[in-house]
């Protein structure tokens, strides 16, 4: 006769003669916990990076009397570029730009670390890309006031 309560123990493991099942699930939970940090730690340095490229697409537009649409950049690729024989990741962001404020005309800005790598801009007089070589990381001018800075006037 079987006491109540009781399951048969047949068909079941007892934890208690395996000790290293305990370890083990602890490995697993430690490499998922460690990949889960590893994504969300690659998802703010990403988020980071495009940040510093809206303040860069933002002053390449003041500097040459662009209007930046959408307030906005996406990445569009990334690429090893060879510089004085040392490779270097750069990222490319796309972003959408206006010269009369009637047209809408791609631009992208590569980007390596936080620096202006090289960008390719709409010319005024044609439609085209011009790609120009960044000498200097930091963008100056200031002749497009931003919605943002107009709506807190009004």
């Amino acid at each position: 006769m079987r006491s109540c309560g009781k399951l048969p123990a047949q068909g079941l493991v007892d934890s208690r003669n395996r000790p290293h099942t305990d370890a083990m699930a602890s490995f697993s939970d430690l490499f998922w916990l460690l990949v889960l940090a590893g994504g969300t730690a690659s998802w703010y340095r990403l988020t980071r990076a495009r940040e510093v490229a809206v303040r860069a697409a933002t002053g390449l537009c003041k500097r040459y009397g662009l209007q930046l649409l959408d307030q906005s950049v996406g990445l569009r690729g990334v690429r090893l570029q060879g510089v004085d024989g040392v490779r270097r990741l750069e990222r490319c962001y796309g972003f959408e730009v206006s010269i009369d404020g009637q047209s809408r005309q791609m631009a992208r800005l590569w980007m390596a670390g936080n620096e202006i790598a090289s960008y390719s801009l709409p010319g005024t007089d044609s439609p085209e890309l011009e790609t120009v070589v960044a000498t200097d990381s930091i963008v100056h001018g200031a002749n497009v006031i931003s919605l943002a800075d107009r709506r807190r006037l009004h």
